[in-house]
């Protein structure tokens, strides 16, 4: 055996022996201190003795007696029954309990002359070493069952106050990682000591890293306000550490997670806007004892309309959805919240397709809605510029439909979910939306008992499909992050906080509203994704680092693909009730003209005519300039086929354009 493979191979004995079994793993605690504490009885004698004393006689029988009392006492007191690997500062106590009652035990036996060769002097030092003993050996085995032998990674925890103290004790505890260093905002806790680590100045970071080579940095901050989360965010960026977070207060209220439940940072913190508290006589006002139903409730908005509309008080809530697997999930989802809040509230899952409209009718007047929430609709861009009969079908003509059905069944408010897209649309997509809203425009005029309104907002975080999901496996991947165009800018609105918008927007509609949200400022896509690298502790490969982590590509705008984003047609805009809600006077159609443009279109979608049935889009959606040819698939298909027989340079031409027209997803 060479020296440099010993260690391994103990290292190896070591590791096999914590995979014991726990039974296994005591019987062997208690023969290791069978051999130990013989041995530390005849130290403590050799280090009070004037020679080292002989294995004699009095020399066994000292060591029996110790033994024979300190096993029964360490058993008694569960120390073989303890979990080393939680063994805590209660632990210590009852080392230092069950080695006082050895003392005391052998003490008397010396005084009643039973252990003639043994001083009192000899059990003071064996107590103290028996001490360092028992606790020594605990501490050794929990360090390895925690760490398999390896360094924990070191972190700086940003925050000392309640939330940092408590993560740096359950880190301490778990040893999934080590705080070196705290760092804190308020210089009067500069210099203090917390759980065994130091506050330092916020401005000291880096040196701090570099001092304890730490790469991490845990922000342990729940309470702090959204804007002085971005601008903390900031500062850490250029620094390459990964950045990680524990919960908000609300999740840790709840008990929905625990303060040591380390998460990636939180996109919504990148934006740097707190969001606006709910009105709740506006929360209310369309829920509370109604019955309410939301079609599309499986997608991003629909669930989180629902998980919000649930805890508003409705008498029955009707979850519309033509996907079976999203249907049941989002069922499956808020029983479970249903019976862990003990709310009283019927659930109703209902598939269907709200191009039917007596499905609809026959569900509106079985179940006597109330309220509607249209969250149903095609929303991706690339897909509908490529499906645009389909996308007409599903914008459009189910939003009429469902919209006629609630009319026939006397439907108190009707709320479509529209989006910025349909704002000077330069592709199919938004152009549908605005389609779809005026559609309800012209129905209002038409005259009805039934509210309809539109709230239109921009993209929402974590939704899919979007960039968020799309960059974090981009770079869990290890990249690169695909961008279309430098300059391509967003709004963003995280999911709760829309879905909270459109429920307080519904509430203030009179009919044939428009309402737009604040969206605060739009985000340059690259700033985010570059940010979100950077928070991973990674670095952005670029002609400046060539040696970095992550490259940023660059794809190009996709057909009909915007680069800003626009929430208002015109300067036309009043505020509400509600400082983030704004109503917006546009132009409308009345209902003789929707309506003959609704039966042109739908002649030219049963022909399966794309370009006719975008001109009538062009005519009845104003805005609309579609900045790119046909995009559908299937009608470019048909048109192009006769060129596949031309010659092997056209085939490759078609085959070219076919693959540029492939989906791309960012």
């Amino acid at each position: 055996m060479t020296g440099s493979s010993a260690p391994r191979e103990w290292h190896q004995v070591l590791l096999g022996m914590l995979g014991l079994s726990r039974r296994r793993k005591r019987v062997l605690m208690l023969c290791a201190d069978a051999i130990a504490i013989p041995v530390v009885m005849w130290g403590a004698r050799a280090l009070t003795s004037e020679s080292l004393p002989a294995l004699d006689a009095a020399d066994g029988a000292a060591s029996i007696a110790a033994l024979a009392l300190s096993v029964p006492i360490f058993v008694h007191l569960g120390l073989y029954r303890a979990v080393v690997r939680y063994m805590g500062p209660r632990a210590g106590l009852v080392v230092a309990g069950g080695v006082g009652l050895v003392a005391a035990g052998l003490t008397l036996l010396t005084v009643a002359g039973l252990l003639p060769g043994l001083r009192i002097k000899a059990i003071v030092v064996f107590s103290a070493l028996l001490l360092v003993y028992v606790g020594a050996s605990r501490m050794m085995l929990r360090w390895l069952l925690l760490t398999n032998g390896k360094a924990s990674p070191r972190v700086i925890i940003y925050g000392a106050g309640r939330g940092g103290a408590e993560l740096a004790t359950s880190l301490l505890a778990t040893r999934d990682f080590v705080p070196v260093a705290f760092v804190d905002d308020n210089p009067a806790l500069w210099r203090t000591v917390i759980a065994g680590v130091t506050v330092n100045d916020p401005a000291r970071i880096g040196a701090l890293l570099e001092e304890f080579h730490a790469r991490r940095v845990l922000l342990a901050m729940p309470g702090l306000s959204r804007i002085r989360r971005r601008a903390i965010l900031t500062s850490l960026a250029p620094l390459g550490v990964h950045v990680q977070t524990i919960p908000s207060v609300g999740d840790l209220v709840s008990g929905s997670a625990r303060v040591d439940d380390v998460q990636e940072v939180d996109v919504t913190d990148l934006l740097g806007r707190d969001p606006v508290p709910p009105v709740q006589q506006l929360f209310q006002a369309c829920i509370r004892g109604k019955t309410v139903m939301v079609t599309g409730a499986g997608g991003s908005i629909g669930s989180e309309l629902c998980r919000q509309i649930i805890r508003l008080g409705p008498t029955r809530l009707l979850l519309f959805e033509m996907s079976e697997v999203a249907l049941y999930s989002v069922d499956w989802e808020l029983r479970r919240l249903l019976n862990h809040d003990g709310l009283e509230v019927e659930l109703v899952p209902l598939l269907g397709n709200a191009h039917h409209k007596h499905r609809l009718r026959e569900i509106f007047q079985t179940f006597g809605v109330q309220t509607v929430y249209h969250a149903a609709a095609y929303k991706h861009v690339p897909i509908v510029e490529q499906n645009i009969v389909e996308g007409l079908h599903n914008n459009v003509f189910s939003t009429w439909h469902t919209a006629e059905a609630a009319l026939e069944c006397r439907v108190e408010t009707f709320v479509l979910i529209s989006t910025d897209k349909a704002v000077n649309p330069p592709n199919v997509m938004g152009a549908t939306k605005r389609f779809a809203e005026i559609v309800l425009q012209g129905l209002q005029q038409r005259g009805t008992t039934t509210r309809f309104c539109m709230v239109r907002f921009g993209n929402v975080l974590e939704s899919s499909g979007s960039v968020v999901p799309l960059f974090r496996e981009q770079i869990r991947r290890g990249g690169p992050v695909t961008v279309t165009h430098p300059d391509v800018a967003r709004y963003f609105m995280t999911i709760p906080e829309a879905a909270q918008l459109v429920i307080q927007a519904g509430s203030m509609a009179e009919g044939g509203d428009v309402f737009v949200l604040d969206m605060g400022k739009p985000v340059r896509i690259v700033d985010l994704a570059r940010r979100m690298i950077q928070l991973s502790g990674l670095t952005i490969r670029d002609p400046a680092n060539p040696e970095g982590d992550i490259e940023i590509k660059y794809t190009g705008l996709r057909p009909a693909e915007k680069l800003f984003e626009e929430l208002l047609i015109g300067k036309n805009v009043a505020g509400t009730d509600h400082p983030m809600i704004m109503r917006a006077v546009e132009h409308a159609l009345p209902w003789d003209a929707v309506s003959g443009l609704l039966e042109e279109v739908g002649v030219a979608m049963r022909r399966f005519d794309c370009k006719a049935a975008r001109d009538i889009i062009e005519r009845a959606v104003v805005e609309y300039r579609p900045s790119c040819e046909i995009q559908d698939i299937v009608w470019v298909e048909r048109t192009e086929a006769p060129a596949v027989v031309a010659g092997d340079a056209k085939v490759m031409d078609l085959q070219a354009r076919r693959a540029a027209r492939l989906p791309t997803r960012d």
